[in-house]
């Protein structure tokens, strides 16, 4: 069995600014990233019994990945979404968006490969830097929302599953 390159595993995050028109605007995570890990965080209950045992139980998940660092670039659409969210000190459903993870190492069918979208809540964790650049590091909420289907890396179009592609 070969060992899967980080590469193939990638991450496209919404970055349409609030109530703007067109859908949504995916770009992909990992430019100046050395790492990304969407931590599971399983909350997990254990159970003895008398008779030495035990049972284990994982009841659910509160998923969360940390982008950073993240370095601002101008006509980014993924800066010009975090740049309103901490100029407009945004907050509730102004900070939801969709993630998808795509698995480019699975079969691809015409163009698009195997992928999930998640529904996320984007947390700018803060603003700044060192002298390498603006910086707008940001944590990503799982809100449990999430449909399989397949992603087009070139037309950045995700599919449900059943379902005609979302542009």
């Amino acid at each position: 069995m070969a060992k899967i390159e980080r590469k193939y595993m990638a991450h496209y995050i919404d970055a349409a600014l609030p109530g703007a028109s067109g859908g949504p605007v995916y770009v992909r995570l990992g430019k100046d990233l050395e790492e990304y890990v969407a931590e599971m965080s399983a909350e997990v209950e254990k159970k003895h019994n008398i008779l030495g045992e035990t049972s284990v139980l994982v009841t659910s998940y509160e998923k969360n990945g940390a982008v950073e660092p993240y370095y601002a670039e101008q006509g980014d659409p993924l800066f010009e979404r975090l740049q309103d969210i901490t100029d407009n000190m945004r907050v509730l459903d102004e900070c939801a968006s969709t993630l998808v993870d795509v698995h480019l190492w699975e079969k691809e069918t015409e163009g698009a490969f195997p992928a999930v979208r998640w529904d996320v809540v984007i947390e700018a964790a803060s603003t700044g830097g060192d002298n390498t650049g603006y910086q707008i590091p940001f944590n990503l909420h799982y809100t449990g929302g999430r449909a399989k289907g397949t992603f087009d890396p070139k037309t950045r179009t995700f599919t449900p599953e059943g379902s005609a592609p979302t542009v």
